[in-house]
């Protein structure tokens, strides 16, 4: 079974980027649909962005036009390129990954990764 890694986050300006990865211990093209999630402390996990196996991209209408989403199944990995950011974007970041099986569809959770935007 995949066991998913983010990484990359970090501390950054507002108006700066950083790039996360989600990096798959095995092949992630046994991975339906992926996904970053987003919780900043004291409010729910709300979905940011995600990428399909055939790479239909949705996301989330505040950070449309400033994230973009990308997949290398050849590589295990799945990024999120974060441009503009706010300090409303700070967040734990986690990704995930919907492994379909016979038995029903099964969502892998990385552990994620701290992103904290300054003004």
């Amino acid at each position: 079974q995949v066991q998913l890694a983010e990484s990359g986050g970090g501390l950054v300006q507002a108006g700066g980027s950083l790039r996360l990865s989600c990096t798959g211990s095995a092949r992630i093209s046994s991975l339906d649909t992926m996904y970053w999630y987003r919780q900043a402390p004291g409010k729910q996990r709300e979905f940011v962005a995600s990428i399909s196996n055939n790479g239909q991209t949705n996301f989330a209408d505040s950070v449309k036009g400033r994230f973009t989403i990308s997949r290398d199944n050849a590589e295990n990995t799945m990024s999120l390129q974060m441009n503009s950011l706010k300090t409303d974007d700070s967040g734990v970041y986690q990704c995930k990954g919907i492994l379909l099986r016979i038995e029903g569809a099964l969502d892998l959770w990385g552990k994620g990764t701290l992103v904290t935007v300054s003004s």
